[in-house]
């Protein structure tokens, strides 16, 4: 149910930047609706979320319109944010824990101001007004976020739903897209790869390439491919390869090479990766190294890896006992077989002894 939800949400900000967002807290539904207001200098008046030409340093205030059609008050909590890019290669508009790139010289919390809390009343619409400073310093490029509009979590419903530990519900969300620009200058897109290192994705070893978006500009169409080999050799150990990614102006993501379920091996490693957009290719050739503490402490967490060492103890005591079993059971059997030889060759003895005593007093008697 939550990979739909996450996937009705990619689909809402790819076609409008109006859409849902999920995540595992109390609600099902959304009480209320959400209309942006389209300012005169839209760039796009058809888009459905802000794209707007500002002058340096100008101040505009926004609106968004907020509906509510139920029996009851709607309390929602905005929160601005800016782009970001998830490890799917899949801008977000939404907040997230990836922290903000390096390179971002401007965070749109810092230019958006909105109340932290704005009341719908029931069968009312209400407008939240939104205050944008831009920067006064004029730069190239754009810069792109979003706006958040969730429903307030009511305290005893949150308390409650916490205290089972065990059912996990989702709780929806409007994001409006906002992207600001000062000019119209090009800005072509420049890729950096960063740090490479071992990881995991949902419990599930991978090799980690971070790449960096260090421009202020989407990064469409974007096609990765990527091989690991052992450092001075060139057989391909691991390999990867994505299309139809996009990264967000100015930010990150860790683009995952998966293991396929293969343990991690201690040991120096070279990573050759190519990425493209459009006519832009960049290609990195990058060392790196895994440490057995690494290794093992990932291996240990693998979902996926299956250690047969224990069973090989369980089969190697398995043959031991039965072959201690077999000895054994060998060892008896010819201890009786000695036992019962010794034994009739007593009786041999004895009937042959008494034979003799019988035969001597015949003798005798006939003497």
């Amino acid at each position: 149910m939550k990979k739909i939800i996450k996937l009705l949400s990619i689909l809402a900000v790819l076609f409008g930047f109006v859409g849902f967002y999920s995540n595992e807290v109390q609600g099902a539904e959304l009480n209320f609706a959400v209309e942006p207001v389209i300012p005169e200098n839209q760039i796009d008046k058809t888009k459905t979320y802000f794209d707007l030409k500002m002058a340096p340093g100008k101040d505009q205030l926004l609106e968004i319109k907020l509906r509510n059609d139920t029996e009851k008050d709607v309390i929602v909590e905005p929160k601005i944010t800016s782009a970001t890019t998830n490890l799917n290669g899949v801008v977000e508009y939404s907040p997230t824990k990836e922290k903000q790139d390096a390179t971002l010289k401007y965070q749109l919390s810092d230019l958006v101001e909105v109340d932290k809390s704005i009341k719908i009343p029931a069968k009312s619409s209400v407008v939240l007004p939104l205050a944008v400073k831009m920067p006064k310093e004029e730069f190239d490029g754009i810069l792109a976020g979003g706006i958040t509009l969730q429903e307030k979590q009511d305290t005893e419903e949150k308390t409650s739903s916490d205290d089972k530990g065990l059912s996990i519900q989702n709780k929806y969300a409007y994001v409006v897209a906002m992207v600001l620009s000062v000019n119209d200058k090009t800005v072509d897109p420049l890729l950096k790869l960063n740090k490479v290192e071992a990881g995991q994705v949902n419990a599930r070893n991978v090799i980690n390439a971070t790449i960096q978006n260090t421009t202020p500009v989407y990064v469409n169409q974007l096609s990765v491919q990527s091989k690991i080999s052992y450092k001075g050799t060139t057989k391909t150990l691991y390999s990867s390869s994505k299309e139809g990614m996009q990264m967000a102006p100015n930010s990150h993501f860790a683009y995952p090479i998966s293991l396929e379920g293969k343990k991690l091996e201690a040991g120096e490693y070279t990573l050759e990766m190519t990425a493209k957009s459009k006519d832009n290719v960049w290609k990195w050739k990058k060392d790196f190294t895994i440490s057995a503490e690494v290794a093992k402490e990932l291996n240990t967490k693998d979902v996926q890896i299956k250690d047969p060492s224990y069973w090989l103890y369980i089969i190697i005591g398995v043959i031991l006992l039965a072959i201690a079993l077999l000895i054994f059971i060998l060892y008896r059997r010819r201890k009786k077989q000695k036992e019962e030889a010794e034994r009739r060759k007593k009786m041999a003895q004895k009937r042959k002894k008494r034979k003799a005593m019988e035969a001597r007093k015949r003798q005798n008697r006939n003497e």
